[in-house]
């Protein structure tokens, strides 16, 4: 188990590996923490956005909707490999998932099929919204793809976890598909040569 790195310490590590963050108004205060706490913290957790334009991305990620409020995520990756924070805390991202998934990523082993959703997973994953239609046709540029690999390598390493504890949505929760365009395993493989 481990407590959430403070904000400070998320900004530098994200920095200290390299990406080029861009802080998105207060975001060090603005969370859903009202709905329940957050942490202990598990792993990362990946997503595609289902929309386009940096700008949008982010607006919406931030705030969110009427019937979902912001934050989405933590920070959000645009297409040009920067990393935005929007929120710091309990943020509306992951939803409820499969138990047996989080004890996999808790003991950093294979993951098994998701195949309930019982489980909070906002308390327990840090998340990253990377802007992408999900359609499996929107090309996932370079930048963006090494931003993914560095924003969790980041995370893993300030807490001293491996490649095993990223996961991609569709293996947290049944019928959900994000992020489609990339393989999750083939995310972790580059993320654990980082970390290495």
């Amino acid at each position: 188990m481990a407590p959430p790195m403070s904000a400070r310490r998320l900004l530098e590590a994200l920095r200290d590996e390299g990406l080029h963050v861009v802080e998105v108004g207060d975001w060090r205060h603005h969370n859903r923490n009202h709905i329940g706490p957050w942490g202990p913290v598990h792993g990362v957790m990946i997503h595609h956005t289902v929309t386009s334009g940096a700008q949008t991305t982010v607006r919406i990620c931030r705030d969110g909707y009427e019937d979902l409020p912001g934050p989405l995520c933590h920070g959000v990756i645009t297409k040009d490999g920067r990393v935005h924070l929007v929120g710091y805390g309990r943020a509306n991202h992951a939803g409820a998932g499969d138990d047996d998934v989080l004890r996999a990523v808790v003991a950093e082993n294979r993951l098994p099929s998701d195949n309930e959703a019982n489980t909070d997973g906002n308390r327990h994953f840090y998340g990253f919204e990377c802007e992408n239609l999900g359609d499996g046709v929107d090309p996932w540029p370079d930048a963006q793809l090494t931003a993914v690999e560095k924003a969790s390598a980041a995370i893993c390493r300030a807490h001293g976890w491996t490649e095993r504890s990223v996961i991609g949505h569709l293996e947290w929760r049944p019928g959900k598909s994000d992020p489609r365009g990339f393989a999750m395993g083939w995310m972790r493989e580059r993320i654990g040569a980082r970390l290495s």
